[in-house]
């Protein structure tokens, strides 16, 4: 995936420049752990491992999503159960090309749990729900391929 295509994706999910600054450094983390190098790649380096950790990336299940007319593009708002440790969250991400509210009930998606809450209109967005751009853009959530303990840590 290229880094254009990479931070269209994040600033999809998370809406607004703020945001988009406050993400920006790790939008570039994931893609240096995410991109191919060799032919047709780019090698952006190496990381220290413990960058990763520093991003905590949890595994939880929606519980509930409405839509959310009040934000300046198309956007759905989660609460998502990421289990005993963590609780439950709330998120606000632009999934409106792929998914309607009530497809997300009960699907479990993967998001950063450890960026400080952000203000998005009149909501407060507290996790960073991760998802991945289609060909032309629009947002594909990342999940565990089988139903894993919501909380679980990727690793």
């Amino acid at each position: 995936m290229r880094p254009d295509k990479m931070g269209q994706a994040i600033n999809a999910i998370c809406m607004g420049r703020r945001q988009w600054q406050f993400i920006a450094a790790w939008g570039l983390l994931l893609w240096r752990l995410l991109a191919p190098t060799g032919s047709g790649g780019q090698d952006v380096g190496e990381i220290a491992y413990g960058e990763f950790e520093a991003v905590d990336i949890r595994v939880g299940t929606v519980i509930d999503a409405q839509a959310f007319p009040e934000a300046n593009k198309p956007a759905i708002k989660l609460t998502i159960d990421f289990g005993a440790e963590i609780g439950v969250k709330r998120s606000s991400a632009q999934l409106t090309m792929h998914y309607k509210p009530d497809q997300l009930i009960g699907r479990q998606v993967c998001a950063v749990v450890n960026f400080p809450p952000r203000q998005i209109g009149p909501f407060i967005s507290e996790v960073l729900t991760l998802g991945m751009p289609d060909p032309d853009g629009a947002v594909v959530l990342i999940k565990p391929d089988l139903k894993v303990p919501n909380g679980g840590k990727l690793f």
